[in-house]
């Protein structure tokens, strides 16, 4: 019975899983479950994969608490991943809900907790169970004014810093809801059915109930946004590109440069494009980035007065502890004591060997610059007791992976590229330029080239 109806589907399934997973490791592949018949036809096809490729399967459950019955639902989730032979692991959204923009706000919720437990389990790839009705529905609110982004088969996680190193892999894009269903029947499998998913108060409810009986759109029809020359990674954590940077990839570099996630808004960013195609040199700022323009080159580096007008205080580590500073830079004390600030403020108490390695950055980029401190000394620019990572090159390198195909499988996330290894970006000094030092620092090479 179960061949006769979609007998191709887990086989289509399985292929994409393929082309961009691993065989053989001992890192899991996580599986977002919410117990609905999308995310339940690929727990099981996912578990099929797993069993036959040597791999790990963790299901995630996220319990948003908005329904008297969610504690059932996630019960219901957490049984199914085990009668699949799965690790299952249920995650619950806690604290206050907003009274506006509760389903935004769920949403961003369900990706930091599902990017936290991956990233805490050794995952590099989480799977979601969308389909080719996902792609339509969202269409259909986004030409209504919603500011939903396009789903892609690959795609980084759309949180940060939580999701950092972390892809999303759409197995069943191109599938549709219905026959996903029709292959679930004859397996004896039930699934939950949101009441949500029919309430017109909600937008999905609302795309759902328009596009019913219309002919489906043709996936991926939309058109996207060229990239044109990727930008290119330069001291201070930020990029140069051509004038002529596609507007996905500009708007990709300011959100990576300025290290926040919220990409910029589409008026904004028309508005900039405008200005570049103009020819005219100009200073502007968006997300947290600070764009310069001039002849035919842009630079696009922190804006360092967004640090000032927030004047935050010390972002003390905790020893063993991986903490991501300003949404660019990671870093791990291996001793109690340690801070890190931007150096705005605090230049002058810095020696005259760290004042002169930070001239060596664009003048934009100084003030921007993180600084280690001690609480027994002053501000300096390294130390041995602090490990430092930058993280915005590979952020970008992700960002763009799929337009430009250069990080197309989980491999690439395990093997930084050149230039992409453990280094310590607060390596400055002339005593660092020629040497590494435990592969924590910049060497020449890693500097002049592009990650």
């Amino acid at each position: 019975m179960r061949r006769l109806i979609e007998p191709d589907l887990e086989a289509r399934v399985c292929a994409r899983l393929d082309a961009r997973l691993s065989r053989n490791i001992d890192a899991p592949v996580c599986v977002a479950l919410s117990g609905g018949g999308d995310s339940l036809a690929l727990l099981q096809i996912a578990s099929v994969w797993a069993k036959d490729r040597g791999r790990r399967l963790l299901a995630l459950t996220v319990d948003h608490g908005l329904h008297p019955l969610s504690g059932e639902w996630t019960a219901f989730a957490g049984a199914q991943a085990r009668r699949c032979g799965a690790e299952w692991r249920a995650l619950a959204w806690q604290g206050p809900k907003p009274e506006t923009g509760l389903t935004a706000a769920a949403r961003l919720a369900r990706h930091r907790l599902i990017a936290d437990a991956a990233r805490h389990a050794g995952a590099r790839v989480v799977l979601f169970g969308h389909t080719a009705d996902d792609v339509d529905e969202a269409e259909w609110m986004r030409a209504r004014g919603s500011t939903l982004g396009r789903m892609r088969e690959w795609s980084p996680s759309p949180v940060w810093p939580q999701g950092r190193g972390l892809m999303l892999l759409r197995p069943m894009l191109a599938e549709r809801r219905e026959p996903l269903r029709r292959w679930l029947g004859p397996r004896g499998s039930s699934w939950i059915d949101d009441p949500a998913n029919d309430d017109p108060r909600y937008g999905r409810a609302r795309a759902r109930l328009a596009l019913a009986g219309e002919a489906a759109a043709a996936v991926g029809s939309a058109r996207r946004p060229l990239l044109g020359d990727p930008p290119q990674a330069i001291d201070g954590e930020g990029f140069r590109c051509a004038r002529q940077v596609g507007r996905q990839a500009l708007a990709a570099a300011l959100v990576c440069a300025g290290g926040g996630e919220a990409q910029p808004r589409r008026e904004q960013l028309q508005a900039l494009m405008s200005r570049l195609a103009s020819g005219e040199d100009f200073v502007a700022t968006l997300s947290g980035a600070r764009l310069e323009a001039k002849g035919p080159d842009l630079a696009i580096l922190r804006e360092a007065g967004e640090l000032r007008r927030r004047a935050a205080e010390p972002l003390v580590l905790q020893p063993g502890t991986a903490t991501v500073w300003d949404g660019r830079i990671e870093l791990q004390a291996r001793e109690p004591g340690w801070a890190v600030a931007a150096a705005q403020g605090r230049m002058a108490q810095l020696s005259d060997l760290d004042r002169a390695c930070l001239s060596r950055l664009p003048a934009p980029a100084r003030a921007s610059w993180p600084v280690l401190m001690h609480e027994k000394s002053g501000p300096v620019l390294s130390s041995e007791a602090v490990s430092v990572r930058g993280l915005t090159a590979q952020r970008l390198r992700l960002a763009l992976s799929r337009a430009s195909g250069e990080t197309t499988h989980e491999d690439d996330l395990r093997s930084p590229a050149d230039g992409e290894g453990p280094w310590n970006p607060l390596c400055l000094g002339a005593e660092h330029m020629d040497r590494r030092s435990g592969d924590d620092c910049w060497t020449t090479e890693d500097i002049n080239e592009p990650a």
